[in-house]
């Protein structure tokens, strides 16, 4: 695939979600969905190495150059179920795959769940299911909610002095990342304010969500989703991550899982080719029967 890219805007419901076109239309269509705090540009290493595709890579909501949510509503997880649907609508698709990464995997899987008729495949990168969560956790998790939806909402973004300055930050946020990667992301991820630069995604997206599925519900979606997926999971990524997967993927005969060298954002940095090696053929093949 060409480095060359299509930006490109896409209405719908009254939202406006900013994407990458890579490709052409005349591949296998595919929506790639980025994790926590980053944009599309997670995927602008990786993407040039995918052939055959007609991939889109959008900023979700509250990030990048996307809409933000207005302010009754919130960032939970299952809200971008609704926003890839409308992206597909808006892109004419009815069927198509999901490449995905950490939060963004957790939004494709319960995609795939939701909608097990429209999805074809699921790439995923060191993320799957959201941490369950029991029901007597439930009020608890609500006033907290409530509490940090009010407290970020009000908040005074973080202002840079210099784009290098935003670098540094990027670099030794949660996750530690490259120059490369963490360049790719601020050059999308920030804006300009006068003298300073600051974060363009939504501060509301550091509050925790309202309700969080319980293990019986996260394993109700995963029980629906049957069609091919394939799994990476970074040795150095989220802690404890491939411990928490394994029982849930027993028996799954439809999911592939190869652990892969390097951080959380393995598809950045060092496994960009081994990741296109193992996902692009699996992602340019035609589409499964429905049964």
């Amino acid at each position: 695939m060409s480095e060359i890219f299509r930006e490109i805007t896409l209405e719908f419901d009254g939202r406006t979600i900013a994407a990458r076109r890579y490709g052409s239309e005349r591949g296998q269509p595919v929506l790639a969905l980025h994790g926590w705090l980053d944009n599309c540009a997670s995927f602008a290493p990786l993407a040039p190495l995918l052939d055959g595709l007609d991939l889109v890579t959008v900023d979700m909501a509250g990030h990048g150059r996307s809409y933000h949510r207005s302010v009754d509503a919130n960032y939970n997880i299952w809200e971008e179920v609704e926003d890839v649907i409308g992206i597909t609508h808006a892109l004419g698709w009815r069927r198509f795959s999901l490449l995905a990464h950490s939060r963004g995997a957790v939004a494709a899987m319960l995609t795939a769940g939701a909608f097990p008729d429209r999805i074809s495949r699921l790439a995923l990168i060191d993320g799957l299911v959201p941490p369950p969560a029991t029901a007597e956790e439930a009020p608890e998790n609500l006033a907290r909610a409530i509490a940090q939806r009010a407290r970020y909402g009000h908040r005074k973004p973080r202002e840079f002095a210099s784009f290098e300055e935003a670098v540094e930050a990027r670099k030794n946020g949660m996750f530690s990342l490259s120059d490369g990667a963490a360049r790719l992301l601020v050059q999308r991820g920030t804006r300009d304010v006068g003298q300073h630069l600051t974060w363009s995604s939504d501060p509301r997206l550091m509050a925790t969500s309202t309700l969080k599925l319980t293990a019986a519900q996260v394993r109700a979606f995963l029980d629906r989703v049957t069609m091919p997926v394939r799994l990476v999971l970074a040795e150095e990524g989220i802690p404890d991550m491939i411990q928490r997967m394994r029982p849930l993927l027993a028996g799954r005969e439809n999911f592939e899982v190869r652990e892969m060298h390097g951080g959380h954002h393995l598809h950045m940095e060092e496994g960009a080719v081994a990741i296109a090696q193992w996902f692009g053929p699996f992602l340019r093949a035609q589409a499964p029967e429905l049964a």
